[in-house]
């Protein structure tokens, strides 16, 4: 199965290295580029591809209304929004409206290459770097003051399923989770699943988001993992 990719940038350069990294695989084709937001959007509803790398800085319409408005309007579309830290700012905007992946522009090619296979697949991406140092900082943080009241949807979850949700907020991979709780990688990816299920998300991205407006995860919590 070829997975389709739009990708939108305001710089050239940029459209061409993603262009040809992504280009070189078999099992990838690229099927349009955008150089705003607008274009962007024009660019999904005619070529309805299965992710699109965005961009957040882009003139006429930035990446975080694109990805808003296409996280609304294509739910089929998976999008990636590509980052650096100074854009640090933008990024807990774009993962409320439910974006299925970050990565860093500074990324080896070969990891961008597996996060669009892994968000193809319906899998979400977070890179390391942006889980530690963005999501704790930016996630809705509890006042200390008091406690935020327990959202009921994680009486639903299991023990189990609950430490699952910790550590993936926490910044660690599938693999990591596993090691940590002495368990295979498949029965991490099924409890992951059911923790979706249960709080009625989509991507394991607003399920980070989740743990820490929940007050589930707290800022520093990674720092004693």
């Amino acid at each position: 199965m070829t997975i389709s990719v739009a990708l939108a940038d305001d710089e050239a350069m940029v459209r061409v290295g993603l262009r040809m990294v992504l280009s070189g695989e078999p099992d990838i084709q690229v099927v349009g580029e955008a150089s705003d937001g607008a274009e962007a959007l024009a660019l999904v509803a005619r070529t309805r591809p299965d992710v699109v790398l965005i961009d957040v800085r882009m003139p006429n319409m930035d990446g975080l209304e694109a990805s808003r408005r296409l996280v609304r309007d294509h739910p089929d579309t998976k999008v990636i929004v590509l980052t650096t830290f100074d854009e640090d700012e933008h990024v807990a905007a774009a993962l409320r409206a439910g974006v299925s992946g970050f990565m860093l522009k500074i990324s080896p090619p070969e990891h961008l290459i597996e996060a669009v296979r892994t968000v193809a697949a319906g899998g979400g991406l977070l890179h390391p770097a942006v889980t530690l140092r963005v999501i704790a900082a930016f996630a809705t943080q509890p006042d200390p003051a008091r406690t935020p009241p327990r959202p009921a949807e994680l009486d639903s979850l299991t023990a189990r399923e609950t430490d699952v949700l910790k550590l993936l907020a926490q910044g660690l991979t599938n693999t990591q989770i596993a090691a940590r709780l002495y368990l295979g990688e498949a029965t991490v990816k099924t409890h992951l699943s059911r923790v979706l299920m249960k709080l009625n998300l989509t991507t394991r991205v607003q399920a980070v988001v989740f743990a820490y407006e929940s007050g589930l995860v707290r800022p520093g919590d990674h720092d004693r993992a």
